[in-house]
């Protein structure tokens, strides 16, 4: 039995808008962990504080807010007493340390861009390129595919992997990236399953039996406008670039604006809250594509898996968010497999991963896109997993791509061996 835990944290956003011609700085900001479990009032306490949300958890020991305070408020922050742990004295060093956007690598004796990608952040245009190199050395068993085109007309692009059975032969796996815009180490440890499955198709008989089992669609950057704008304006920036009428506010978070549990607790009806739905379910140009895209592989082979790849809670959300007190008819072998997913995970590096219904073990979010591939795309297995690091938070370290990479990697392997 699960206990159900309802809270809204669309009141703490700090939001403004940016030229195209300012880069956002956080120098001196400080991050701090908030207790907020035994907190009945927090709208009133964070009034007239221009804080950032950065995460919420409920975690197994009570609610926590991560946020981050401008320097000016600072003193104003201490003087409200909260029950906070300090996580960063300055966010901008944190995002200096993340280190500067790589160099396109060399291509190893194969053609294929070497390991060193795995060494650095890239520019948007440069995930682009590696995907084509990709597919470019698996040229009979891959495709680059396209789901459809973003607000600003950006392509919502990838690559469509399969094993001997040939093209759309078995059913779906499907994979989104940078849903959220600052969540850039998503794109890269999907890069690295892609890079493994690929390298490693002809010698593993893991990896053969995978993509012989299933059509891999992956789309590592699904919100391209906004993954773009984080890089040169506004390194924290969550939503897409969507402008609306009768609101100066800019954006909507695609992960409220799918249909299944569309408005409900956890997201925002307010333009300027990070978690804004949208007036109407699917009415992103990105979401709506991405409905289509998954009611087409749907209604040919189906989907077995799906996993919308977030950062940074540690977590494996299994289906529901938008719900605390319903779950999938086949949750007990949901949690089954995320448990044992999880101590795979675990292995390499010692990364210790939650598990259970999102609403649960997370927080309620209405409208994403989990609960939309269980309910309405058949999806067996529609997964969530919140990737490291829970101290580093967005700006996690260069030098810790690889890591995440490899234990994802191990338990990817598990998964689809055992699903």
């Amino acid at each position: 039995m699960y206990l159900r835990i309802a809270i809204s944290f669309a009141i703490f956003g700090f939001f403004f808008q940016l030229s195209s011609a300012v880069k956002a700085s956080f120098d001196g900001y400080q991050v701090f962990r908030i207790d907020v479990a035994h907190d009945t009032n927090r709208e009133s306490q964070f009034q007239g504080l221009p804080i950032i949300q950065l995460g919420h958890s409920y975690g197994r020991s009570g609610v926590t807010l991560d946020i981050a305070v401008p320097p000016d408020y600072l003193a104003a922050f201490d003087a409200r007493n909260f029950n906070a742990t300090l996580l960063s004295d300055n966010l901008g060093a944190d995002i200096s340390n993340e280190g500067p956007l790589g160099p396109y690598p060399e291509y190893d004796q194969d053609g294929i861009p070497e390991l060193s990608w795995f060494d650095s952040y890239h520019a948007y245009e440069d995930h682009v390129r590696y995907w084509a190199d990709l597919h470019s050395v698996f040229p009979n068993n891959s495709e680059l595919i396209e789901a459809g085109v973003s607000f600003e007309g950006r392509p919502i692009q990838g690559i469509h992997l399969w094993g001997n059975g040939g093209r759309n032969s078995k059913p779906a796996v499907f994979f989104n990236g940078n849903v959220h815009a600052r969540e850039w180490i998503t794109s890269m440890v999907v890069e690295y399953l892609l890079y493994q499955l690929i390298t490693n198709y002809e010698t593993d008989t893991a990896v053969r039996a995978a993509l012989d089992n299933y059509d891999f669609y992956v789309l590592p950057i699904v919100n391209p406008d906004g993954f773009v704008y984080s890089q040169t304006n506004y390194r924290l920036w969550r939503k897409n670039r969507q402008v609306r009428d009768n609101t100066t506010a800019i954006g909507t978070d695609i992960n409220r604006n799918w249909p299944v549990g569309f408005g409900g607790d956890g997201s925002s009806s307010d333009p300027s809250s990070e978690t804004f739905s949208g007036y109407s379910a699917g009415d992103t140009p990105e979401c709506a594509s991405l409905i289509q895209f998954a009611q087409n592989l749907a209604a040919d082979k189906g989907i077995k898996l799906f996993i919308d790849w977030h950062s940074y809670a540690q977590v494996i959300l299994l289906s529901y968010g938008y719900t605390c007190d319903a779950f999938p008819a086949n949750i007990d072998r949901q949690i089954d497999l995320a448990s044992e997913t999880a101590a795979i995970i675990a292995q390499p590096y010692n990364t210790t991963f939650d598990y259970g219904p999102g609403c649960v073990v997370l927080y309620q979010s209405s409208g994403n896109g989990r609960d939309y591939m269980t309910d309405a795309a058949g999806t067996e297995f529609g997964w969530g997993i919140e990737l490291r690091s829970t101290s580093y938070g967005f700006v996690l370290p260069a030098d810790q791509i690889l890591p995440s990479g490899e234990e994802i990697w191990e338990g990817m392997k598990y998964l689809w061996a055992n699903m």
